[in-house]
């Protein structure tokens, strides 16, 4: 019988999991590795910031998909992973061997990255930690005016505070600083400039500077300036976790996993691997949930092929991606390649989109 264990219960594997318990995979033992019990989708995490959903809205339960997947779920986090011997090492101790490994665990933040924010900042990845301490954060707002300061240029910090502001905004200042690159960088001039009408319309200071140093009552910035901040939340760029760097596996220069056409590790065919954690060699494209999601369905396909011997497909993920980005009211700025529009009907299409998505993962689980 062949062992599958997917570690991860991000984006991608949850569509494996829809994919299995539709049409069982058999022979085989499947074992499912998650830290946490469930998974929030990061894609409704600024609306519910805003308050535009509550927290269940927006979360996925684990065992009940992994249960309809005739799947065993290890709530734990990996430590460790000799792909050679095709060991798993968990941080409570155990040790799960595999035949196939597939790997969805997403990016994590380096805690380290900015002196003192370890000790003083709120990061937003994990999601599910995040979501625990965006309650406490919310009940100290309503007790005092706060200056909250988020930094990270790119989508999920602009996403962020534009939801803070809309929630907070009436007693407490939201500022941006985007770290000295471009707002929005990764992304076309118009949704640049549709970011930054974004900003302005909800009265957030934008400070493209980039941060040095995380104090308790302060932001040091590499301009020598010190920003007042009670409260700093961290939306920087992921990395690699750091155990894959002794794992045996093929990496890209930043230590995530690289994976070919077929979204199979290039160094052991064993190994596959999605969303975040993977990177492309033949066809490079930004880390984004739209991205992860759109490997789900592939990734099952070929887990399937592999352990049944059957020829596996090709995947190249699309050139161009439809991107919505929540702007705190009811409000959504949409882009597909270099065209992009703002309004409250993108909001509407977004909040459907979202919805639906997870909606699929427990209406199946209710019928």
């Amino acid at each position: 019988m062949t062992r599958l264990v997917l570690l991860g219960a991000g984006h991608a594997h949850t569509q494996v999991l829809q994919a299995l318990a539709r049409e069982p995979l058999a022979p085989a033992q499947i074992t499912l590795v998650s830290p946490f019990a469930q998974l929030v989708y990061s894609g409704m995490v600024p609306g519910m910031v805003a308050g535009h959903y509550d927290g269940a809205a927006c979360t996925i339960p684990i065992a009940p998909l992994a249960e309809r997947a005739r799947a065993t779920f290890v709530q734990a986090a990996a430590v460790g992973l000799d792909a050679a011997a095709k060991r798993l090492r968990l941080d409570d101790g155990r040790e799960l061997g595999y035949d196939v490994l597939s790997v969805d665990i997403g990016a994590v933040m380096d805690r380290d990255a900015i002196p003192g924010a370890r000790e003083h900042a709120l990061f937003v990845r994990p999601i599910e930690h995040f979501m625990q301490l965006w309650h406490a954060l919310l009940a100290r707002a309503a007790q005092q005016a706060l200056d909250v300061a988020v930094v990270g240029g790119g989508a999920a910090g602009v996403e962020l505070a534009l939801a803070l502001q809309f929630r907070l905004g009436g007693r407490s200042r939201i500022r941006l600083v985007t770290g000295g690159m471009p707002l929005l960088a990764a992304y076309p001039a118009a949704v640049r400039w549709l970011g930054r009408r974004a900003l302005r319309r909800r009265g957030i200071t934008l400070v493209e500077q980039t941060c040095r140093q995380v104090t308790a009552d302060s932001l040091r910035l590499d301009n020598a300036a010190s920003l007042p901040c009670d409260v700093a939340l961290l939306a920087i760029g992921g990395s690699a976790p750091g155990w894959l760097a002794a794992s045996g596996l093929a990496l890209d220069e930043r230590g995530f996993i690289a994976t070919g056409p077929t979204l199979q590790s290039t160094s052991h065919a064993a190994v596959f691997a999605a969303g975040d954690v993977a990177s492309r060699t033949d066809a490079p494209r930004p880390r984004s949930g739209v991205y992860a999601v759109r490997a789900g369905p592939p990734l099952a396909l070929n887990l399937r092929r592999f352990i049944e011997g059957a020829a596996l497909q090709r995947y190249r993920p699309q050139a161009r991606s439809l991107n919505l980005l929540a702007c705190g009211e009811q409000r959504a700025i949409v882009s597909w390649g270099p065209v992009a529009a703002e309004g409250r009907w993108a909001w509407r299409w977004k909040d459907r989109i979202d919805r639906r998505f997870v909606g699929q993962f427990k209406e199946e689980g209710a019928a």
